[in-house]
């Protein structure tokens, strides 16, 4: 198949349904192939579809929040092609008015990976934000600290500006969240 038939055929499967299942059939669609990834991050990264999406409210922020939860799964299960986006997504996290959903699964991409101490000082800016702000869902709050946690082993001047923001945060703080603080804390 051309590029352009397997952008056809995965904007398709998009719209198809939202569903884990659905997400899943396009992460094993992607695999390890860096070509079909592509075509699923120019998705996720909000290129126009090929052919107009129908009529309605929300389409396509629809069809950005479907591929973003399979650019979350395409991360954990082909680490080695995600690598060369990884700068690409903490840029598109800069984005203003980023919709949550793309938030929480691109800091989902970076929780399992190893990702370049390159990308540190980016991540940990955009991830204390998060982390600092109250109106944060708590998903994207709590993926914030994973990321931050990782930072810090290799940043160790970072750690006490982490623990003063979870023991601050666990005070008022839901059950989820005081759950993945206390095991951040742990590993600090």
């Amino acid at each position: 198949m051309t590029k352009a038939e397997n952008r056809e055929w995965l904007e398709a499967q998009i719209l198809t349904e939202h569903s884990k299942a659905q997400t899943m059939r396009i992460v094993r669609w992607v695999g390890h192939d860096a070509d079909r990834l592509e075509i699923l991050m120019e998705i996720f990264l909000n290129d126009p579809p090929s052919k107009p999406l129908p009529k309605g409210r929300g389409y396509q922020y629809i069809f950005t929040q479907r591929s973003a939860w399979a650019v979350r799964y395409v991360g954990e299960k082909s680490p080695e092609i995600m690598a060369p986006w990884l700068p690409i997504l903490v840029a598109n996290l800069r984005q203003p008015n980023l919709h949550d959903a793309l938030k929480r699964n691109t800091l989902n991409v970076f929780e399992p990976l190893d990702f370049p101490a390159e990308l540190d000082d980016d991540l940990a800016d955009l991830c204390f934000g998060y982390l600092a702000d109250p109106k944060e869902p708590i998903a994207i709050r709590c993926a914030s600290m994973t990321v931050l946690e990782k930072i810090c082993q290799r940043v160790p001047e970072l750690k006490s500006e982490l623990c003063l923001l979870l023991e601050d945060g666990m005070e008022h703080g839901s059950a989820g969240f005081k759950s993945r603080a206390k095991k951040v804390m742990g590993k600090l």
